[in-house]
Order: C-alpha cells, then structure tokens, then sequence
C-alpha cells in the first residue's frame, strides 16, 4: 500500500499562511456569531445518546486515550498516532519505575483536530492519513473516538468535522460514536467521560446545556466526572481575567456547579501545546494535555504557579520551565527559520520609505537629529505618510498579545518605533547609495534601486527585530506566548494523556510524554502494527511525564 504524504509543520509566518489564517478567522468569527451550527446539529440528532460502557468486567479495568492539538506535521502527529495505537505500552516514570498500560477502548480527540484552518483535505492529510497508517493493521479489538472541536475546527463553521466525527463513521482504525459537537459516554463505576463545544467565543448555547442537564438527571449521587473542554480556561482566567472580565470561567463555572452539582473531578484541555497538572486540596485535576502534533507551547512566561485563588497548585509541567526558556532564544534565529517572512516586513519598510519620500542625501551620520526632523517634519506634512505610519502603529498595537490597554499602548508603540526607526536608516542609508551610483534623487531608476535596497534590507532587519521582540515579550513580560513559539514550529516534546478505571473505581492518570520525535521513518518487517516505525536513532520512546496520579474512588 503506499505511504500517505508526509506533511510538514504549518509555518506560519509564510506571508500566505498569514493571510489565509486572517481571512478564515474574520470569517469564522462573523459568521460563527451569527449562525450557530450547533442549533442545526441539535434538530438534526434530537435524542440525547449517551454511550454505556459501564458492562465491564468486575475484575477488569477500562482504559482511556485522550490526547489534543493533532493534525500538524507528520512526524508529531504519527508519533503519538503510533504510541496510541498500540495494545501494549511499557512506560518508565522518572523514578525508573516501569508501569504496564493498555490501549484505551475510547480515544478522546481534546480540540483543535487539524491545523492550519478545517478542510476537508487538511484533515485527510494531516490527521486522517496518520492516524490510518498507526492504526490500520493492528488487530482488534477497535476503539471507539470522539472529538472535542476547537476553535481551528470551527473554521469552516464545523462542516469538516461533522463529517469526519458525528456520522458514526470509522475514523482511521477507531469508529466514532457522537452525532453532535459535544458527547457523554457512561463509564464503569460510577465514572462518566463528557466533552463540551464552547464555540469561538466560549459559550456554551442553550440546547448544549439542556443535554448535559438530561445527562446529569442520569448520574448518581456519587458519581463523577471526566470533563474534557477545547480550552483551559482556568489558565486564561489566570493571565486575563483581572484586565478582561470576558475571560473568567463563567461557562465552566455554570456547568459544574449548577448543572453537574460539583461532580467534576477531572478538567482536560488543550489549546496550550504542552502538558500543564493543577491540583486542588480535594484532588480535583485540572490538566492541560495539548501536545498532540502542533508545535510546542512554552511553560515558562506568565505564572500560573497558582489558580482559582490558590486553589489549584501546579504540580507538573513538560516540558519544565528551564528548558522552556531555554528553547525561546531560538528567536534570535527568527530569520532563519522563518525565511519568508521578511517578505512582508521588506514589503510595509519599503512602502513606509516611499510614502515619506524626502530627500536626505545632504546629511552625514553626524547629522542624524537634524536628518531624523526633517523625515518627521515630511511625515507630518503628508496626509499619505500620515495616514499610512499611524495605520502601521494600530497594527502594531492590535498585534500585541496583552488585554491591558495601558500595556498595548507602551509595548505596541516600542515595538512600532523601532521597526519606523529601523525604516529611517534603512531609507536613509539606501537612498544616499542609490544617489552616490548614479541616478538623482526622485528618478525612477533612484526609486527603483532604492526600493530594491530597502527591502532586502527590511527582509534581514524586520526578521531579526520580530524575533528579539518575541523573545523579549515571553522572557520578560510573559507575553505572545503563542507568537514566540509558533514561529520555532517545534515538533519535540509531545505528550498525550492515558487514563484508567480500575475494578475498585480508582481512576489512574499516566501522562505521556515523548521527547524528541523521530524525523526518519521506515516500513515495518511484516507483521501487525503501525505501518511505518522510526528509523531515526535519536529520537527518544514514550516515558512517563511524571508518576502516575491516582484518583481515589
């Protein structure tokens, strides 16, 4: 059979990735807004189904997969796809212990299923192709899926995702049991597995929480339960919350304590690529396990050492904040390993020149203040200039990762003042070649070359100064979390959440954790398994993140 195309990490910071990304946001949260799929999913599929898979054996325990944030680059993705796909995974803890677990007979997809935006054919490639090739020849018996759709699913208004997962279809080697966005699956011993769709703007609509009332009504007394939601918004609340009130744990909140009457002993989420564990004094967990195949997210920046008022502690974290750190002054390589993104910053450096144009041929390095008045005076005198510098600064300003006014304003104009700074010697030092070979100033061939100058020149510097603010922003302030490590595209360091009911109702938590991904593969010598298995020798097996956490009955 032949081997499905090896995808790579999304770069995003491709000049077209960046515009493809911006208009399948703007359109999703327009539309997502004013027509809610979800209403349609629910008159489609009336009946509130709950799977039961509480027949299990007295002297048997169930096992579950949850792993989030798939569907990136190859390696990542079928990485984990092979450690989930087999019967049997030995794993060693950092103590040296050696614990036995199995394959979950439910695999529970956490959010965010396919990157960079939901398609049909990005989830053939991205997600779909490795998740067959891990799965398709290993021997029954096949669990079953389900998925929790995060806001990049929500992208095509969740069209995609309705095929693949609410069909009751077969996925890869699993087959998927839900007919709507959010499910409920009854689990041996008084153990219940639901997973929520809170949308792009963390709601949860109406018809959503009268099924998890019904769901609720179900459930005994002692019961409890395993909540997996597309986002954890105990950490958002944590970094937001006191300069965003829209950014608190309102819906969360709703759900456990009014409909589910405070049965909640495990939150799971994604959204945040590595592995985060909060404890509660009562044992409750609230996890972050988002290391499916999208590029890693630091876990050094804002501190979360604490949440809910000290409620929570953290108590894990893969990888650990040192090495986190560490792994964020790969910006400083920002231009390298993001090569065409200097594209557009050469692109806005040379317009910005242009819109200014003034001559300033006359002045030396001496001269720089009077030069630097001049340029500003020109600005100032041209409603082009004008107009197009304050655009480039909102635009600075909207792209600072903050919802602090006051911290948009300084950290986004710093930011705008030395990428303009950077403009003006560039422009500048251009210019005076482009005269000293020739053409005089304002003549095609002068504004030609100089262009030409200006925006190779802001290729290099506008990389390099995206890089040092990125690297700035999550090492000092704690800010762009996001952008500082999407533009590393960092496949290593995944992880994925393994989890079991023993026959005493005990459940058993084995986070899993892989280092460094494999970046060679070869077929497998006969025999059933994943079809391809690693040939890199210095990628590292599944390990146990930290010792198993058990969750007394």
């Amino acid at each position: 059979m032949p081997q499905a195309k090896q995808m790579p990490m999304v770069r995003w910071y491709d000049p077209l990735q960046l515009i493809r990304t911006g208009m399948e946001v703007a359109a999703s949260t327009l539309f997502g807004r004013h027509g809610d799929f979800r209403l349609l999913e629910a008159l489609a599929a009336p009946e509130i189904s709950v799977d039961d898979y509480s027949s299990v054996g007295a002297d048997e325990s169930m096992w579950i997969d949850y792993v989030a944030d798939v569907g990136d680059g190859w390696n990542s993705t079928y990485a984990i796809a092979c450690a989930l796909a087999q019967p049997n995974l030995t794993l060693a803890d950092e103590r040296g212990n050696r614990h036995e677990t199995k394959r979950g007979a439910i695999l529970v997809f956490g959010g965010d299923e396919v990157y960079p935006v939901a398609s049909r054919s990005e989830y053939k490639q991205r997600l779909v192709a490795p998740y067959e090739c891990a799965l398709r020849n290993t021997q029954p018996p096949n669990p079953s899926v389900y998925a929790v759709p995060g806001n990049h699913d929500w992208y095509d208004s969740l069209v995609a995702f309705t095929r693949l997962f609410c069909t009751r279809e077969w996925f890869a080697g699993w087959q998927a049991k839900q007919t709507r966005s959010y499910f409920a699956a009854k689990l041996p011993r008084g153990w219940w597995l639901l997973g929520t769709d809170v949308q792009l703007d963390s709601d949860l609509d109406d018809r959503q929480i009268e099924y998890f009332k019904l769901v609720a009504k179900a459930m005994a007394p002692e019961d409890r339960v395993i909540l997996c939601n597309a986002e954890p918004h105990w950490i958002y609340a944590q970094i937001y919350g006191e300069d965003d009130p829209d950014y608190n744990e309102n819906n969360l909140a709703f759900l456990e304590n009014k409909v589910l009457k405070r049965k909640v002993a495990v939150f799971l989420a994604g959204d945040l690529h590595h592995y985060r564990r909060h404890e509660a004094g009562d044992g409750t967990q609230k996890i972050t396990a988002g290391g499916g195949g999208a590029f890693l997210h630091p876990t050094h920046g804002p501190d979360v050492s604490t949440l809910a008022n000290g409620n929570f502690k953290l108590k894990q974290s893969f990888p650990d904040p040192g090495t986190s750190k560490s792994l964020s002054w790969r910006n400083l390589l920002f231009l390298f390993s993001n090569p065409l993104f200097g594209i557009v910053s050469g692109l806005l450096y040379m317009l910005t020149a242009w819109s200014v144009m003034v001559d300033l041929t006359g002045y030396g390095l001496g001269q720089f203040g009077q030069a630097l008045r001049v340029a500003f005076n020109a600005a100032l005198n041209s409603s082009v200039a004008a107009f197009w510098v304050v655009t480039v600064f909102l635009g600075f300003w909207l792209f600072t990762d903050t919802h602090s006014r006051a911290y948009r304003v300084v950290a986004g104009t710093v930011h705008g003042l030395t990428h303009l700074l950077a403009v003006f010697l560039l422009g500048w030092g251009a210019t005076r070649l482009a005269v000293v070979m020739g053409p005089p100033f304002h003549s095609t061939p002068q504004l030609l070359l100089s262009g030409v100058l200006i925006l190779i020149a802001g290729w290099i510097v506008g990389s390099v100064i995206m890089g040092i603010y990125l690297l700035i922003s999550i090492n000092v302030f704690g800010r762009h979390s996001n952008e500082a490590f999407s533009s590393l595209a960092i496949e290593d360091w995944k992880n994925f959440l393994r989890m079991k009911i023993d026959p005493q109702g005990n459940l058993t938590l084995y986070p899993v954790g892989i280092r460094r991904v494999p970046r060679k593969w070869k077929a497998r010598d006969g025999g059933v398994g994943p079809e391809i298995v690693s040939a890199d020798p210095r990628a590292t097996g599944p390990e146990l993140i930290e010792s198993p956490v058990l969750i007394r009955k």
